[in-house]
């Protein structure tokens, strides 16, 4: 570990992600300035093909689709996605697994050497995002991969992930989400978006209407735009589906290929828009087909979807705004008939509830709303009022609860064997369910 000119300093990667939370005044402080300054210092640099993956919805499962069809071709990846549902090595994935909290600390040890600085340096401020995410791009240059996949948290322009230049972009969806940061609607969004693209360079856009302030900017900085339906296209039946690219973009095309094991109608737009992007870095990074039959095979993603065996079936969900949320309604529809849904729901303030809850309460039957551990986050008696309030849903209210694994145990406690259970509404809505809210069962497979 490094010499840090500070008594006390951290040991743990706990411990270091207490200081991180305490050095800045605020949560999230747009802009890049400060931690671009911090990574000069450090001589930070990836020397792999990158790949960066801004969006609203859909950023998740457009790295991990890329991870797994490159590692089924054997090349070494390196992840970063944000945030995490039970550890915060998630965010880090090398080789497709979570590194060591111990490999972390060398890494974020430098980063406060450099933020004190030396020399007569000033002392930067960095927020909890920037000082990790410094620290996790370290890790992923020294573990030596052969391409890194980061992705965006918040936004893309002002997002700290963006000092790194993309070898290619991809865009997702754009919808309406921390507004009161990015803009009030899709073109202020799409705008914040575009930052990630680079002159001369790929950017995908597999939003299917993208904002005009996207496009405007990828022709305006002259990079390679690569659109859905107009560069590259998918479609499919009820056993398999198929991709092609435009002539214009070289023609390749895959027939047969497996639907990716991320479920939900939403991942094929995801997939497709990752097989672009691999498509548009083949010169560098050669991928044989079947390498993507494989990796769509095998791709693994919790709290995307994710339905867990048994009785009654559990159903986690990530979805936090009313497009994922959308998503989520449509594909619970697909599931089939079950006799009862409860639901476990926590949410953070800022987010459109009513949009989100008006598009759920038809499925629901019961909701038990929970407390999350965070400032931003609605109180749960706040959300149970939101809840009785909607037309027909007065009685639905089942209780309030200090966590989601206390709200999971009473949803399991009066299910039905053939119920399902759900719950969704935030990241730290499934990563307290899946952290201590699991029954037996479902914490053993989700070990195997």
């Amino acid at each position: 570990m490094l010499d840090i000119p500070v008594p006390n300093h951290p040991t743990t990667l706990a411990d270091w992600l207490d200081h991180a939370e305490r050095l800045h005044p605020q949560a999230i402080d747009m802009g890049l300035d400060r931690v671009q300054t911090v990574a000069r210092r450090m001589g930070l640099t990836l020397n792999c093909p990158v790949i960066t993956v801004a969006g609203t919805n859909g950023k998740g499962s457009t790295c991990a689709l890329l991870e797994s069809i490159y590692g089924e071709s054997g090349y070494r990846t390196g992840v970063y996605s944000s945030p995490h549902l039970v550890d915060f090595e998630e965010r880090c994935r090398i080789d497709g697994a979570p590194v060591a909290a111990d490999e972390l600390v060398p890494a974020l040890a430098e980063v406060e050497v450099a933020r004190r600085g030396q020399g007569g340096d000033a002392e930067i401020s960095l927020t909890y995002f920037e000082f990790t995410t410094l620290a996790i791009l370290r890790t992923i240059a020294r573990a030596g991969v052969d391409v890194a996949i980061l992705e965006v948290g918040l936004g893309g322009r002002l997002d700290a992930v963006n000092i790194i230049d993309a070898d290619c972009a991809v865009i997702t969806s754009i919808d309406l989400d921390h507004t009161a940061l990015l803009g009030p609607d899709r073109e202020s969004i799409g705008r914040e978006k575009a930052g990630i693209m680079r002159t001369g360079r790929p950017v995908v856009v597999s939003d299917p209407a993208p904002p005009q302030s996207l496009l405007d900017h990828a022709r305006e900085i002259d990079a390679v735009l690569w659109r859905v339906g107009a560069d590259f296209h998918f479609a499919g039946d009820q056993q398999q589906w198929g991709w092609a690219m435009h002539p214009s973009r070289g023609g390749r095309r895959y027939s047969g290929l497996p639907y990716p094991a991320l479920r939900g109608a939403n991942q094929l737009l995801n997939a497709a828009g990752a097989l672009a992007a691999i498509e548009a870095l083949r010169a560098r990074l050669p991928v044989t087909a079947q390498a993507v039959r494989t990796g769509l095979v095998l791709v693994n993603l919790p709290g995307r979807f994710q339905i867990l065996p048994g009785n009654p079936t559990i159903v986690l969900d990530v979805a936090h705004n009313p497009h994922s949320v959308a998503a989520l309604a449509e594909n619970l529809d697909a599931m089939g008939f079950y006799p009862g849904t409860h639901a476990v729901f926590g949410a953070m303030a800022d987010k459109d509830l009513a949009a989100m809850l008006a598009r759920m309460a038809p499925l629901v039957d019961r909701w038990y709303l929970t407390d999350l551990p965070l400032p931003r986050a609605i109180g749960a008696r706040a959300l149970a009022e939101l809840v009785a309030a909607m037309p027909g849903c007065a009685d639905k209210v089942a209780g309030t609860y200090a966590s989601p694994g206390d709200a999971l145990a009473a949803a399991a406690a009066v299910a039905d064997p053939a119920d399902r259970i759900l719950a969704f509404g935030s990241f730290y809505t499934v990563g307290g369910v899946l952290q201590n809210g699991l029954p037996k069962r479902v914490a053993k497979h989700l070990a195997t």
